[in-house]
């Protein structure tokens, strides 16, 4: 008999973009023609400068240890670049590096949280919120994000939730949202900074896709008069610069707060590696022409999948306001046919068509309040959204099929219908 696994262990729920992710590769290794709208991952080049300092970086030797908050170069650089771009009275000691935005969501928990605190999270959600929040025990209170208020964060559940939750000590702040697209609007930070101002509350802001604002521009809680010791903004170069694979984020806070992660840093990942940190400096430096070209690109790609999905019977999303995803309702489809959401996506990938499918999200991987959407990334050429387009009727259009996988897979069987 071996060690057994924590409770904790057992019960870590992951990421499913990463499962759908896998179940479409290995679809695509036997043959199969799959348009992957799963992942969000850019579709383009990393710019030029990043791979062009990386390489220089790496025949200069910028290969060993480095501080663990970050080299001191590029830690003055994104305090710069935060400054100009989005507002924030930042300086090198309000920054700290690490690799990629996500890890950032455990450190602060580890910073803010302890056993029996309450979490206001907002659903849908981005899935590893919880099980980070989770680690340290604490308490979730989910507030519903709706469609027909573009999926802004309720002020009033904010207002409920620090007068009426045990122990309330953390917000979850997503903006631009994942999955649904939502921007949360300068009023609505300036309430959100109103509440927080003074409480022992503190906001995990997190803005990855603070250059896919397609209406005005990206804004922050870190703007708001005070809000640098309440809020932790955790920014990547994984969409903005097309860095995913470099692994490259940084985040934004008082400095008493970015010297506690730095050694939480220091004592889980030592240091980001230099010739990623030194390559995403200069792409903030050199690359911003490059980077707008690139956003421009996407947003012609969200344009293109929103108005093609608003022309499917029971498909309904909102004019795209921010992200690459598009997040149409489809509770009337998914009624129709009874199959949940998450089990049409798994259809239109694995059982409408031999020899083509699509891969995309069931809403409620991101959460209860996610089911009768579906997600879709739009990281794939123009001709193949449009591809996936033209398909989708068609796969509805086949009750068969659909009847047959719900046989084989009951679990997507639709139990009680969605809210219409």
């Amino acid at each position: 008999m071996g060690a057994p696994l924590s409770s904790f262990a057992k019960s870590l729920t992951v990421e499913t973009a990463f499962s759908v992710l896998a179940i479409a590769k290995a679809l695509k290794a036997q043959g199969k023609d799959v348009v992957e709208l799963e992942i969000g991952d850019s579709p383009f080049e990393s710019t030029p400068s990043a791979k062009s300092s990386g390489i220089e970086a790496i025949q200069a030797n910028q290969t060993h240890y480095c501080p663990s908050p970050g080299l001191p170069e590029f830690r003055a650089a994104a305090a710069e670049f935060v400054q100009k771009e989005f507002n924030i009275p930042a300086k090198a000691e309000n920054i700290v590096v690490a690799p990629g935005a996500k890890v950032f969501e455990q450190y602060f928990c580890e910073a803010f949280l302890d056993p029996g605190d309450s979490v206001l999270v907002f659903s849908p959600y981005f899935p590893t919120y919880v099980p980070n929040i989770l680690r340290r025990s604490a308490n979730i209170v989910y507030s519903a994000l709706k469609q027909e208020n573009e999926f802004r964060p309720s002020i009033k559940d904010i207002e409920s939730f620090l007068k009426t939750a045990k122990n309330p000590r953390a917000i979850f702040l997503n903006s631009p949202h994942n999955p649904t697209g939502g921007v949360t609007t300068e009023q609505d930070l300036v309430e959100i900074a109103n509440l927080v101002r003074g409480t022992n509350v503190a906001v995990f802001s997190d803005e990855p896709y603070c250059h896919m604002v397609w209406k005005g521009r990206h804004r922050s809680l870190l703007e708001q008069p005070g809000m640098m010791d309440h809020c932790v903004a955790a920014y990547t170069f994984s969409k903005s610069y097309s860095m995913s694979g470099w692994r490259l984020g940084f985040a934004v806070s008082s400095a008493p707060i970015i010297d506690s992660i730095g050694k939480m840093i220091n004592t889980t990942l030592s240091c980001t590696p230099p010739i990623v940190q030194l390559a995403g400096m200069n792409a903030l430096k050199r690359d911003h022409s490059e980077r707008d070209r690139q956003m421009g690109l996407f947003r012609e790609k969200v344009l293109l999948l929103a108005n093609g999905l608003n022309k499917i019977e029971g498909f309904k999303t909102l004019d795209p306001t921010a992200t690459f995803y598009v997040f149409p309702n489809v509770a009337p489809v998914c009624n129709k046919l009874g199959i949940t959401s998450h089990g049409l996506a798994l259809y239109l990938l694995e059982a409408a068509d031999d020899k083509f499918g699509v891969a995309c999200l069931g809403g409620e991987c991101f959460g209860e309040a996610g089911g009768g959407f579906l997600r879709f990334s739009c990281a794939e050429p123009n001709e193949r959204l449009q591809q996936a387009v033209d398909f989708i009727p068609k796969a509805l259009a086949r009750p068969e099929r659909i009847q047959a996988y719900l046989e084989s897979k009951p679990q997507f069987r639709l139990t009680k219908p969605y809210e219409v």
